[in-house]
């Protein structure tokens, strides 16, 4: 019997455990480790920090959902791994494996910028429950004492789609309390132009961003990089001076530490064309944790995004290619990836999709929309009620 050990419960572990479940049942012993004990709808975060979410709505018990699928759950930090023994060194026990898949997500970077980060820093994030929930009450607090607002992204980032979220929300929220005209909002990025998105934009995407930027009145300064944020000001490298009562900025990611050995100077890893470790055949790596190198150098540095459709897409193709080689089968060939991105824009959103994610293109497109937004909220739904019982979708 195979073992296999997967690190992460998110989108890319939970998906390649059950698909793995599914293709080899008793023929695989198939352990899943995480440092967290619930699995958290990520895409839900910038409403959880508006207050438009409760964290237990978006929120499932890892353990409840792996073992009635017959898949072993350890509530533990991963803290090394030894590729060359085939074992993963968790913080109370050593566990061996036939077949590795690092499924981390990132560590976020706060210290790349002075003052950045909820956390010794001046600013806020919403990438996981906790910083979402930490938001949540600096917005409480600043609704008491309004005034500028700043979001964005600093130089290095990839995952850019949360701060136009949060700024267009915030934008909704405030017209919404009638509090519009008292708090200026500008939007800082590192993209070249706004509708970058970090993937060389989609067709229109800058002109349709820039309209939906203007009508909502928010300030856009790109291809910038920021200095430091002091506890009242963003203070950029071309010298301009942005003074905030509150401000959300993305951080650049880097590969968690406990694999960032096996990966690249920035800790992510290296895999080829079926998502294998390019060192290590039997180690796999899908979603944030994996290596994609950007198809363009922008001015100010800027990363790829790897949503949770792609994340999907990568853990169900090396799942694939795991079952095909414990079975003795041919590895099939593995299409590039696309992405496919709701965006909430507070009373709108927009649909994005591109196939394959950087260019070129088959497909590419950006549409915004108020049926967009009821498909967002729908989404989350099914997507709890699909986690939740193990499906994949994958024929």
């Amino acid at each position: 019997m195979a073992k296999i050990v997967i690190l992460g419960g998110s989108f890319g572990g939970l998906t390649t455990a059950f698909e793995l479940k599914r293709r080899l049942g008793k023929k695989a012993d198939i352990t899943l480790l995480c440092d967290v004990d619930s699995f958290v709808f990520i895409p839900s975060l910038p409403w959880v920090s508006m207050g438009w979410r409760r964290p237990e709505a978006i929120t499932l018990s890892l353990d409840k959902i792996l073992t009635s699928k017959g898949i072993k759950f350890i509530h533990e930090e991963a803290v090394g791994v030894d590729a060359n023994a085939s074992r993963v060194i968790a913080k109370t026990r050593e566990v061996q494996y036939d077949y590795l898949v690092i499924a981390t997500g990132p560590a976020l970077v706060f210290s790349s910028v002075p003052g950045l980060g909820p956390e010794g820093g001046y600013t806020e994030c919403i990438f996981t429950l906790e910083q979402a929930k930490r938001t949540r009450k600096a917005w409480d607090r600043f609704l008491e004492n309004p005034g500028p607002i700043v979001v964005g992204s600093v130089q290095g980032v990839s995952c850019f789609g949360p701060t136009y979220e949060y700024a267009f929300e915030v934008d909704a929220e405030l017209k919404k309390r009638k509090m519009r005209h008292k708090v200026p909002i500008t939007f800082v990025t590192s993209e070249p132009y706004i509708g970058h998105f970090g993937m060389s934009g989609l067709k229109n995407s800058r002109r349709i961003m820039e309209d939906e930027f203007a009508n909502r009145d928010i300030k856009i300064i790109a291809n910038q990089a920021v200095e430091e944020f002091t506890p009242e000001e963003a203070r950029l490298k071309d010298g301009t001076k942005l003074p905030f009562k509150l401000a959300m900025f993305a951080p650049p990611m880097a590969g968690v530490k406990a694999v960032f050995h096996l990966g690249n100077p920035k800790g992510f890893i290296p895999v080829d064309g079926n998502y294998r470790h390019k060192d290590y055949k039997n180690i796999f790596s899908v979603g944030v944790a994996m290596a994609i190198a950007p198809q363009e150098q922008t001015p100010v540095p800027t990363g790829v995004p790897k949503t949770g459709y792609m994340t999907e897409e990568m853990a169900k193709y090396a799942a694939v290619n795991i079952a095909a080689e414990i079975q003795g089968k041919p590895l099939p060939e593995t299409e590039p990836v696309g992405a496919i991105c709701i965006m909430d824009m507070g009373n709108t959103a927009a649909i994005m999709k591109a196939k394959p994610v950087l260019p070129p293109r088959q497909e590419a497109v950006l549409k915004a929309g108020v049926r967009y937004k009821w498909m967002k909220q729908g989404f989350e739904k099914y997507y709890l009620w699909k986690i939740k019982r193990g499906l994949t979708q994958l024929p």
